[in-house]
This record gives structure tokens, C-alpha cells and sequence, in this order.
């Protein structure tokens, strides 16, 4: 088996929080965390750091965008669906056009004029991370296959087989979230105290830390066990980016990473 290295990004206030696994035989699992600007300084840093291995990025963040007038991504329409309890963490995603738009106030008349809705502020603040990962894959095809959309809540879901309960947030949510982790992965602990221990909560908050964890786990999973999608067949953009987020369901046999 080759080196492989599965990796979890989630946005924060300093840029991409990242958890890496990497694997070079099914007993072999190491890990370490990372925290990157841009998410072409993450992709540099796995060209340079595992130059011979193969990589997955698993992201919380939505990849492909409809322009307007094409209606509702249907990843987000499939992942509400899927979480129903907690499908309120999947908001619409504003159209290409509105994303690029040079202020809240303009990205909110474009959207509106364009798709009939305006822009959630929650939707707006995430914005920047979305411009960044969007550039970057409309420049760099090859990377397409390697960086994939995750939705942290449907794989806590997957891992445990139901829906959080409380807001990640709180601190009954940070630990209902570490338990669903701690079943599938024998490292949370010691990724979790370190990335604690490492950033400032002004660079890395709690639950980023929680939802890359996630990502990384669910990569790994899913590279062993295969994947869920939604929807099943991807949308294709524009630009070319395919929309579809992936998850992976344990099986009853799956070993602890």
C-alpha cells in the first residue's frame, strides 16, 4: 500500500484548520494538524511535504456554484434531507454572481434579483472561503478529484446513525460531537488536546477543530469503505465544478482508525 494522506479542512478566523492522517499500510496511521491561509498554501504544503503519496482534501465548504436562476444546489437540498433534525446548518448558497459581488448590500440585490431570495448574513461571512476554494479549482482542474465538499454534521450523523442534539457551540454539543469522533477514531483525544493546546480559540475555535477532525475521518473511511454522495449523481456548473457532497457510513465491522 501506498502513502496515502487524508485530510480535513474546516474554515476559521485564520484560515483553513487542517487535520491530516496518513497512512502507508492498513495498521500504520499517523497524524498531525495544521493551519493554512489560503487553500492553495494547503495544497502546496501536501505537494511539498508528501510529494510521492496520494491525498484526499475533504472540506466544509460548498464547492460549485448555480448561477442565477438555475434554482437550489441539489447537494444542499439532499443534505437537509438527510440531517432533517439538524438540516438548519445548510443554508442556501448564494449564486455565483451574488458571490462575487464587491458588498453584502450588492451581493444581496444581485441574488435577490437573480434567484428571488437575498443573502443570509451567516451566508455571507463565509463568503471569502468560498471565493478562495472556488478560484482556486476553476484554475487548477487536476485538483478537482482531490479537494471534495463534506458537510460536518451529516458525518457526525453517519458515525453514530442520529443527529446531534445540541448546537456545536455549546458545550454539550462540543461533547456530544467528541464521543460520535472517539468511536470511530482512536486519536481524537490526543488531535483535539494538541490543536487546543497549539491555536489560539482567536485562530482555531473549538468546534473547528471537531469538524476537520470529522472531514479527516470521514476521508479515510471512505477511501476504505466507499463513500455516500448526495445526490447521487453530481451537478455540474458552469465552471465545471461538480456539486456534490460525500460522506461515509461505518460498516458493522469497521475498524477504529
Amino acid at each position: 500500500m501506498s502513502k496515502k494522506v487524508f485530510v480535513g479542512a474546516d474554515g476559521c478566523r485564520a484560515g483553513w484548520f487542517t487535520v491530516f492522517l496518513v497512512t502507508e499500510n492498513e495498521k500504520d496511521c499517523r497524524w498531525k494538524v495544521g493551519l493554512f491561509p489560503k487553500i492553495s498554501s494547503l495544497i502546496d504544503f501536501l505537494n511539498k511535504e508528501y510529494k510521492q503519496a496520494e491525498f484526499l482534501v475533504l472540506i466544509d465548504i460548498p464547492i460549485g456554484l448555480k448561477a442565477g436562476g438555475s434554482g437550489e444546489r441539489l447537494s444542499d437540498l439532499g443534505g437537509r434531507r438527510t440531517l432533517k433534525a439538524r438540516k438548519s446548518s445548510i443554508f442556501p448558497v448564494p449564486c455565483r454572481e451574488a458571490v462575487y459581488a464587491e458588498s453584502y448590500e450588492k451581493a444581496c440585490e444581485i441574488n435577490e434579483k437573480l434567484t428571488g431570495k437575498r443573502i443570509s448574513k451567516q451566508a455571507w461571512n463565509i463568503v471569502p472561503k468560498i471565493r478562495d476554494v472556488d478560484s482556486f479549482l476553476v484554475e487548477n482542474k487536476i485538483f478537482r478529484e482531490k479537494v471534495k465538499e463534506v458537510a460536518p454534521e451529516i458525518c457526525f450523523q453517519a458515525f453514530t446513525g442520529f443527529p446531534m442534539i445540541s448546537s456545536k457551540k455549546s458545550l454539550y454539543g462540543f461533547s456530544e460531537r467528541i464521543k460520535a469522533l472517539r468511536s470511530v477514531c482512536l486519536f481524537t483525544d490526543g488531535i483535539v488536546e494538541a490543536a487546543l493546546s497549539e491555536y489560539r480559540r482567536k485562530e482555531v475555535a473549538k468546534d473547528d477543530i471537531l469538524d476537520a477532525l470529522a472531514a479527516a475521518i470521514t476521508a479515510k473511511m471512505g477511501c476504505r469503505y466507499g463513500f455516500e454522495y448526495v445526490p447521487g449523481e453530481p451537478e455540474t456548473e458552469s465552471k465545471g465544478l461538480k456539486i456534490q457532497m460525500v460522506y461515509c457510513i461505518p460498516k458493522s465491522n469497521s475498524k477504529l482508525i
